[in-house]
């Protein structure tokens, strides 16, 4: 099942700092009228088997202009935004969320007939990438340039490592797919979120 197209976030909020990005980044469009409606996903998967879970409520601490104690920059970002904009943060994360059991049902799918480990990985990595491009569509260009220049020192790459990059990092092309659908705890920790992987068969069953 496709994810509904987001409505204007920038209608959402004064300005949109999309904390799903940097070197984890990261997505379903959900208006969350309560946790359970919150965390169904693209898959839909039961709640409590997979996908995107929200555990804790959102801070609704002032925005923080002081030094930031997290090693994360998305969680600086997050610290830094008033509570309505964080809101649209959860909401951008949640929709990653449901991008990564798309990635995963399509990794079931792949193997289901038969395909390499690196075509299932290369995959994977493709749509990571475009997804990033994609999200950073709703960001100012100052936030933009900040992470595009992060990952290009990093990765020689604006959005993020290629996939024999990380080939090169993990040895295999099955890490590389587990590494293309990773989350960033520390984000989604800061967002109330956590994200259940789901299995081939709960997959197969939604």
């Amino acid at each position: 099942m496709s994810l509904p197209a987001l409505p204007p976030l920038r209608l959402l909020a004064r300005r949109v700092v999309p904390a799903v990005l940097a070197a984890h980044v990261v997505l379903a469009a959900v208006h969350p009228a309560s946790a359970a409606s919150a965390v169904q996903t693209a898959a839909g998967c039961t709640p409590a088997a997979c996908g995107s879970v929200i555990v804790a409520p959102l801070s609704q601490a002032p925005p923080d202009s002081g030094p930031c104690t997290s090693p994360e920059p998305v969680v600086c970002m997050i610290r830094s935004e008033t509570p309505s904009e964080r809101k649209v943060s959860r909401e951008q994360r949640i929709r990653y969320h449901g991008l990564l059991e798309d990635m995963e049902r399509k990794a079931c799918r792949m193997r289901a007939r038969g395909r390499s480990e690196e075509d299932i990985a290369r995959t994977l990595v493709q749509m990571r990438n475009d997804a990033k491009d994609i999200v950073r569509a709703g960001m100012t260009p100052q936030q933009v340039a900040e992470l595009e220049a992060r990952n290009q020192a990093k990765y020689g790459n604006p959005l993020g490592p290629t996939a024999e990059q990380l080939y090169a990092k993990y040895g295999s092309w099955e890490e590389v797919s587990a590494a293309a659908t990773r989350t960033s705890e520390a984000v989604d920790h800061e967002l109330g979120l956590e994200f259940r992987h789901c299995s081939c068969d709960a997959l197969r069953a939604a």
